[in-house]
Parts: C-alpha cells; structure tokens; sequence
C-alpha cells in the first residue's frame, strides 16, 4: 500500500502555515513546504516565509535554503520534496505537505513530471519569456500558448503570467506540452496514499481582508527595504517572478507613489488567491475547509486533524 500524505493547501493568507503547524504537532508530523517562492534564502518577508516563531518547533523542509542564482524546476521541486517525505516516513514521522503552489503539490502527488531541462539555456528563454509577458501583457501570450497547448490555455487567466510563462517554457523546451505531461503522469499509479485539506472562505471579502493585512505586516517587518536590495542585484528576474516584490518596482523607479504601488501589491495578491482557489477547486479528492466557519484556530484544527485521521483510517 502507498505511504500515507496530508497536504493542507490554500490561497495566500488562508492561514496554511498556522494550521499545518498546528496539526503536525498533533499527528508527529514535520512540514513539507509547497511553494515556489519560499525556497530563495533572499525572498523571505515579501513570500510570507514562516519564522522560528510561526514553526514552534516543527521541522519544516525545502525553505530558505536557495540562492537566488539557481534554477529551480517543478522536476527538481517534486524529487526534493519526495526525497524530504521518504525521510519523514522513515523516521516514524508523519508528512504534511503544505502551500499554494498547485502545480507543486500535483507533481509530488499525482506522479506529474517533467523532462528536466538544461541549466542556461532553460533559464535563458524563462527570462525572455518574461520579458516578452511585461512587453506584450498575458492575453497575447496565453494566445501564444493556445498554438502549442490549447487545452492548458483554456484553463488559465490572463493574469496569470506565471503559469501561462511555466507552460511555454515546458513545451518549448520539451518539445510536450503540459496537459501531456499531465495526461501521461496519470497512467502511473499515484507514489502514495494522499489526503487533501484546501482551505476556503465562504465569504470572500474574508480573505481579502487578511490579505489586506498581511500586506501591511509585511510592510512593518521590512518588506519595502527587501524588495528594493533584492529588485536592485542582478537576481531580479527570479524575484520578478513572485508577487510581493515586481509590484513595487515601478515605485522604485519612480513611476508611481508608494500609496499606489502597496494599492497594486494588495490588488495583485488577491487576484492569485482567486487563482489559487479555482487551481484547487479541480482537485476532486480535496476536502475543503471554510475558514469563516470556525470561530478560532482551535476547532479549525481540530476539523482538520478529523478528516485527515478519519480518510487515513478507511
């Protein structure tokens, strides 16, 4: 029988960090973390990267740990992360995988794979793709998509130039487009036995609430003095990639006020969230958790913990 796996997973600001903490401290477990972002050592504040404080203990794998100089792929994510959960389960310990990167979470799941692309050349067309997205803006480029990949367009926004960039990199450089990979991940049996917690709010404006706030947190703990040193060193088009800090270049070089430029980044931040809600909301196996429902962290956790005991039981 597969080993067993929890993922808590969810838009920004949902509260994953808290209530996987929360939860491994209850079942044994150590956290695998699932976001794209979080693993730069210099992206700390702007990714929302927990601190010692948020960890209380609980080890966490696959953060901090890379400089911004280095090519991370979603190949290179799910081996490391698979490596990291192996290590878990053979220490007795339970894994909880745990962030908003869906694409992340379906590599180490559901056995999505790709072809791991050359070093320079690889990291060379994602800049040029890049440049390409800020030149001609996510509609031109999600069409360009459509030519190699129609079925992964349909799925995507415009605004989305992450993924919409992250699929055009795959096909162009593997000569497959995504949904085939997807199609082929499928044939394989899944590596282990997953159960999925996505948190949700019943009441959107919930969210963009906390996401509002989180925002201005960061902005106390040092977000603008992060974003400028790392916006300003020659790894900026890695940092360009997370929201948090290509928001606040144009305040930088004086296109706007700083007023605006938070504006925006608050803006920005809520569109991924909706994003990242209709990611998760195509996983069929996910059992979702209305935040608002629950009127502390407490019985959150605790409706947590029984769907993650109860399916792990069946």
């Amino acid at each position: 029988m597969n080993k067993r796996l929890s993922v808590i997973a969810g838009p920004t600001a949902s509260g994953k960090t808290a209530l996987a903490v929360a939860v491994a401290s209850r079942l044994n477990g150590e956290v695998v973390s699932a976001d794209s972002m979080q693993v730069y050592a210099d992206l700390q504040i702007g990714t929302a990267r927990p601190s010692e404080e948020e960890m209380q203990g609980v080890l966490h794998h696959l953060i901090g740990f890379l400089p911004l100089t280095e090519r991370y792929s979603v190949a290179r994510y799910a081996a490391d992360a698979r490596a990291a959960i192996d290590r878990i389960q053979s220490e007795g310990k339970h894994p909880i995988l745990c962030g908003g990167t869906g694409l992340y979470i379906q590599a180490v799941t559901e056995n999505l794979a790709f072809s791991e692309e050359s070093g320079d050349e690889s990291l060379a067309l994602r800049h040029r793709l890049q440049e390409e997205c800020a030149a001609l803006g996510g509609e031109v480029m999600r069409e360009r998509l459509r030519a190699y990949d129609p079925e992964t367009a349909e799925k995507l926004h415009p605004n989305d130039h992450g993924r919409i960039i992250r699929a055009l990199e795959v096909v162009l450089s593997t000569g497959v487009p995504m949904s085939e990979w997807v199609r082929r991940s499928r044939e394989i049996p899944p590596p282990y036995d997953t159960r999925m917690v996505v948190l949700d709010f019943r009441e959107r404006r919930v969210l963009y609430d906390r996401i509002d706030r989180r925002v201005d947190i960061m902005l106390e703990q040092g977000l603008l003095a992060e974003a400028e040193r790392v916006l300003c060193s020659p790894n900026a088009p890695t940092a360009m990639q997370a929201i948090g800090y290509k928001e606040l270049a144009p305040y930088f070089s004086g296109v706007c006020s700083l007023e605006q430029a938070v504006e925006n980044l608050k803006r920005e931040t809520r569109r991924y969230a909706k994003r990242q809600l209709s990611w998760f909301r195509r996983i069929q196996t996910a059992h979702t958790i209305y935040v608002d429902d629950y009127d502390d962290a407490a019985k959150l956790t605790a409706a947590a913990e029984d769907i993650l005991r109860k399916e792990r039981a069946e």
